[in-house]
């Protein structure tokens, strides 16, 4: 990730807080912050986060987004939140609606009201290409209807709409990046509902035949996790009057799961031959960011590309998941 842009100066000697900073995306991004020079609170219950993933130098707090005494107390003396804790699994949602709504609807309000109350000068918000649904309009674009097929793709929606609504309420910018199937090192493939590269990747390296639900040429813009910090670190730098913007955060292309599938072997080195399961309640059949958007406000492009991602996370995920490392084990 490219860490030597200009307006990255804004971070050394800053405060920022980064929820669910032990999981996947929330720990590249506190260890990014780290190392321009800023200071960094994690605020995680450890649901699917993991101990070992928060870099050293952080700031460690033990709670959930739904504690407001934790969250007020994180957010005090920060300039910026970015706000990655979150139910993430559609499947999930749907077997657990009420519980993807609190976390994802309440815990988004508890966050904004924290930064509000705390005098934070931007939230960043992990929204999610979810929003688009089973669109047949592509690449999809901002201004395209949000088309909900699960729990998790409405309340993602409901959190950028939140975000809006206190810009235009409060003294406080905001900003929701939608976050197009993200991938790469620390991604937990243990979780029954994990993402389809690091199960891929598990699968693969454990010798098990991988799992594809449909008929795998459903497609996805996948996106190496070092894209989504560069644009979230854009994003908060920033010197636009920001309010309550969305921006889609990918690479602008479309692999198919079974094309996923071949590039992972191949950079394992092994052969890959699937075994199909049904298509999974709220999953999609396409996904491809139109990303013009990010790149004239914020001056967003991919700083990391698939095939160099791939390489770089089935080489972690060789030396990770052949050995039982500790990496992937949960906070006790």
């Amino acid at each position: 990730m490219t860490t030597d842009h200009p307006s990255f100066q804004i971070f050394q000697g800053t405060t920022s807080l980064v929820t669910g900073g032990a999981g996947f995306i929330g720990s590249h991004l506190t260890q990014a912050l780290l190392n321009l020079g800023g200071k960094v609170r994690v605020l995680d219950n450890f649901e699917s986060g993991f101990e070992s993933n928060i870099p050293k130098g952080a700031d460690l707090v033990r709670a959930s987004v739904l504690d407001e005494p934790a969250l007020n107390s994180a957010a005090r003396g920060c300039s910026y939140v970015f706000h990655e804790a979150a139910m993430v699994s559609v499947p999930v949602s749907v077997a657990k609606p009420d519980e993807c709504l609190e976390v994802n609807i309440r815990g988004t309000h508890r966050v904004l009201e924290a930064a509000r109350t705390a005098g934070v000068r931007r939230v960043l918000f992990a929204a999610s290409a979810a929003a688009y649904g089973n669109t047949p309009l592509l690449p999809s674009r901002e201004d395209h209807v949000p088309d909900c097929w699960s729990p998790y793709a409405s309340s993602k929606v409901a959190g950028e709409l939140l975000l809006a609504a206190y810009a235009r309420s409060y003294s406080i910018s905001t900003v929701s990046l939608r976050y197009f199937n993200i991938f790469g090192p620390r991604q937990d493939p243990k979780s029954a509902y994990a993402a389809v590269i690091s199960a891929f990747l598990d699968a693969l390296i454990a010798g098990r035949q991988p799992m594809i639900f449909g008929d795998g040429q459903q497609t996805r813009d996948f996106t190496p996790v070092e894209n989504v910090v560069h644009a979230n670190l854009l994003a908060a730098s920033s010197d636009r009057p920001l309010a309550g913007e969305v921006f889609n955060i990918g690479c602008g292309g479309r692999v198919s799961l079974l094309q996923a599938l071949e590039q992972i072997a191949r950079s394992l080195g092994v052969s890959a031959v699937p075994r199909h399961g049904p298509v999974r309640a709220g999953d999609v059949r396409h996904s491809q960011a139109d990303i013009s958007r990010a790149r004239e406000v914020l001056g967003y492009a991919p700083v990391v590309d698939f095939e160099t991602g791939m390489a770089r996370t089935a080489a972690w995920a060789r030396s990770v998941f052949s050995s039982g490392s500790e990496a992937r084990k949960p906070h006790a």
